[in-house]
């Protein structure tokens, strides 16, 4: 892995450090949104996000994308897709249309999505939604996991009607070879002090393209993609809302439910009853897509390690995972890799 701290990082490696304060608030108040000057800022390693009161008592939630991560077009189809679920009455938090005014730009197609600043080297792109209060799931619940896949099977009817046009699909090059490679081509993976993750990440995605194939054909939807226990958030009143569709893309049924799964084995069972019991109150399921849920999960390790690689010149990505950059990682990495091995193995 590359020594710290080297040299500074560039705008794209920390891309927010002119986002101060000031800057979030002018944004929001060109956009209609006139805040009463309190910031939160939330739990984000990939975007910023902000809870801001607004003077007429209410309180939204402003998201600033990473820059050079997603294109207009793709921040578009996430925006479209949440409307559209809305619209079908599905609890997600849609973003907000936005004003237009001096320093902020709205592009009519999509009103959603503002671009503040003064010069496009310097400007942020934001959305802006109401703030939704609630709390974690209780996933040993039945109850609560037949809920929340009665709303994934809803969710994934509408993600049904049409394909994205631009974002991404979940498949071995996206998700695996390509994210593999990058992390041996920038040199965070020492061919010599790492050969055993070498070997075990090569066979692992071998195991798991096997997996795919034996499949055959998948039938891809729009889909939540990060569908963990973190972006499902739980209200009294009316049971899980999905947060958070920066992730969504295309693939198949199954993503949006593995990651809710428990991590004990003796477990998962029992959870992955209950959640298909809700599921197929409202959609038909392919049994042959529970054969995919380690191919799934191995390709999820190899983009994580990719993404923080790609995301260390960012000064806050050192400070949250400070274990990435040791030898320990790896191999602990190469032995969950192996496991994986095992497992897939043995499903096949």
């Amino acid at each position: 892995m590359p020594d710290a701290p080297g040299p500074a990082p560039t705008p794209m490696e920390a891309p927010y450090a002119g986002l101060e304060p000031a800057v979030v608030l002018d944004a929001l108040y060109a956009a209609g949104f006139a805040c009463d000057g309190r910031l939160l800022q939330l739990n984000s390693y990939e975007n910023r996000v902000y809870q801001a009161p607004l003077e007429d008592g209410r309180v939204v939630v402003a998201k600033f994308y990473r820059p050079g991560r997603w294109s207009d077009e793709q921040i578009a189809e996430e925006h479209s897709f949440a409307l559209e679920l809305a619209a079908a009455e599905i609890r997600v938090v849609p973003p907000l249309t936005l004003e237009i005014a001096d320093g902020l730009h709205v592009d009519p197609a999509c009103p959603t999505l503002g671009h503040f600043g003064v010069a496009p080297q310097q400007r942020f792109r934001f959305s802006v939604s109401d703030r939704r209060a609630g709390r974690a799931p209780e996933l040993e619940q039945p109850e609560t996991l037949a809920w929340i896949g009665r709303l994934l099977a809803r969710l994934h009817s509408v993600g049904r009607r049409e394909p994205f046009a631009h974002r991404r699909k979940i498949d071995m090059t996206t998700f695996g070879r390509a994210p593999r490679q990058r992390l041996i081509d920038a040199g965070f993976v020492d061919p010599e002090i790492d050969s055993g993750w070498i070997a075990a990440s090569e066979e692992a995605l071998d195991q798991a393209e096997r997996a795919f194939e034996r499949h055959g054909a998948l039938h891809l939807l729009r889909l939540h993609g990060d569908c963990h226990a973190g972006n499902v958030l739980w209200r009294e009143d009316s049971g899980p809302h999905f947060v958070d569709l920066d992730d969504c893309c295309m693939g198949p049924p199954i993503q949006d439910l593995w990651m809710l799964l428990p991590g004990e084995r003796a477990a998962v069972d029992a959870a992955l009853h209950h959640l298909l019991d809700g599921y197929r109150d409202f959609q038909d399921f392919d049994d042959r897509e529970l054969l995919l849920i380690e191919p799934l999960r191995t390709l999820r390790m190899v983009h994580h390690s990719a993404w923080l690689a790609e995301r260390w010149r960012d000064p806050a990505f050192p400070i949250a995972f400070p274990w990435f950059a040791s030898p320990a990682y790896w191999s602990q990495q190469t032995i969950d890799l192996r496991e994986q091995i095992d497992r897939m193995r043995d499903a096949g």
